[in-house]
């Protein structure tokens, strides 16, 4: 339980980072990729053997790992057009629905149990996380034409969940579970990197000494976010189904409590009976996991 609750205060921790990126006016971009890199760095640090990269390289999981990297900077800058064309809110919902996708491969593949019950939890926290998301009274409003880009964000952020989940459980020792995840952001890094230097080609980059700052910030609770996650899905206490669940929901109650408290954010009703919701469902889907 305690993975489990490390990565839900982990992943409150980069709500909290990028809501001082605005205050600070750190550019996202810069910092996501110097990101990347001090989340690699935390993996190699962590990693108790000599790191050989030829043998790393061998590994069945390392293929894998570069595709994720690479999806993972192709899917932030998905949300960087969807937010400038449909608003953060539809972002928001698009990324924290895709708990979907998991929990639906961890029921078919692995054939994890679903009661009354649980199958309750769950459409409670799919309701909880669209609730909480939704900062305006009339809702989220997305032109027709821009609708592919909240669906790839969508389709994208399950399958990293997805993949985790999988590479984890068939290809992944236990003591692999550092430097796995330190090369999942290494190529995320490298992805950035050379999009960086596309970019200034282009003269479209100003670096900034801050934006550096704010990747150290986000690249710590980054990498542990990821690091206990897989190590929560290790565990035995939930099925992956559950882990999913719990994590993201919980996530999105700790965040908003957080804004709450720190940032003042004011919560319209529709947000607080997100809360009640998420609560309901974490309780159902702990319970009956």
């Amino acid at each position: 339980m305690i993975y489990l609750i490390l990565s839900i205060v982990s992943s409150t921790v980069i709500f909290i980072v990028f809501k001082l990126y605005d205050r600070f006016k750190i550019n996202t971009f810069q910092a996501i990729v110097v990101n990347y890199f001090i989340a690699c760095l935390c993996g190699v640090l962590a990693y108790d053997a000599p790191i050989h990269p030829a043998e790393i390289a061998a590994k069945e999981w390392f293929v894998f790992t570069v595709a994720l990297g690479l999806l993972f900077i192709t899917i932030f800058n998905l949300m960087a057009i969807t937010t400038q064309r449909s608003g953060l809110a539809v972002v928001s919902v698009a990324t924290k629905m895709s708990l979907a996708i998991p929990i639906v491969f961890g029921l078919l593949y692995y054939r994890e149990s679903l009661g009354i019950l649980k199958f309750l939890g769950i459409l409670l926290a799919l309701v909880a996380v669209y609730l909480s998301s939704i900062k305006k009274k009339s809702g989220l409003k997305i032109e027709r034409r821009n609708l592919i880009f909240p669906l790839l964000v969508f389709l994208g952020s399950g399958i990293i969940d997805t993949s985790i989940k999988f590479l984890e459980d068939s290809y992944v020792a236990a003591d692999e579970v550092p430097i796995f995840s330190s090369a999942i952001f290494f190529s995320a890094a490298v992805a950035g990197i050379l999009l960086m230097i596309f970019k200034g080609f282009k003269g479209k980059i100003k670096l900034e000494f801050k934006n550096f700052l704010g990747g150290i910030a986000l690249g710590i609770p980054n990498y542990f976010s990821i690091y206990f996650l897989v190590q929560a899905l290790r565990s035995d206490i939930l099925e992956s189904s559950g882990i999913f669940t719990v994590n993201n929901v919980a996530i999105v109650m700790l965040s908003t409590i957080v804004g709450i408290l720190l940032f003042k954010e004011t919560l319209l009703r529709k947000n607080w009976l997100g809360i009640l919701f998420a609560i309901i469902s974490i309780f159902l889907v702990a319970v009956n996991s």
